[in-house]
C-alpha cells in the first residue's frame, strides 16, 4: 500500500502502480484537508477521479499528523485544535469533521480519528 500523501504517490504513474501489483492506495486526510481542501477534491470527482485510480483508496484520520505537525495542539474530549503547519490558519478535528472530510475525499477505507 503506497502512500500518496498528497493525492499522488511521488515519481510514478497510477498505470505503473497497478502494473506492479498494488492493490490500495493511502491517502492522508490531513494534507489534503489543507491543500486542495476536501471540498474541492469532492467538486472535481473525489479521490478516485482526481489521482486516475480505479482501486481502494484508504485515508487515515489526521490524527498524526496533528500531533506530529500543527502547532499549538489542544486536545479535550471534542478533539483537537491546533494551527496548520502552512500558514498558522485556527483548525478544529473532531471525530465527526475527520469522517466528513473522509466522505468528501470519496474514499473506501475510512480509519476513525
Amino acid at each position: 500500500m503506497p502512500v500518496g500523501t498528497a493525492a499522488t504517490v511521488k515519481a510514478i504513474y497510477t498505470d505503473q502502480l497497478e502494473a506492479a501489483g498494488v492493490d490500495v492506495i493511502l491517502a492522508n486526510t490531513y494534507h489534503l484537508m489543507l491543500r486542495p481542501g476536501a471540498e474541492r477534491i469532492a467538486g472535481l470527482g473525489g479521490l478516485h477521479a482526481f489521482m486516475r485510480w480505479n482501486g481502494p483508496i484508504l485515508t487515515d484520520s489526521g490524527g498524526f499528523q496533528v500531533f506530529s505537525l500543527a502547532a499549538n495542539l489542544k486536545i479535550n474530549d471534542d478533539g483537537a485544535f491546533f494551527r496548520s503547519h502552512i500558514d498558522g490558519t485556527p483548525l478544529e478535528l473532531t471525530p465527526e469533521t475527520a469522517v466528513r472530510i473522509q466522505e468528501q475525499l470519496g474514499s473506501d477505507i475510512a480509519m476513525c480519528l
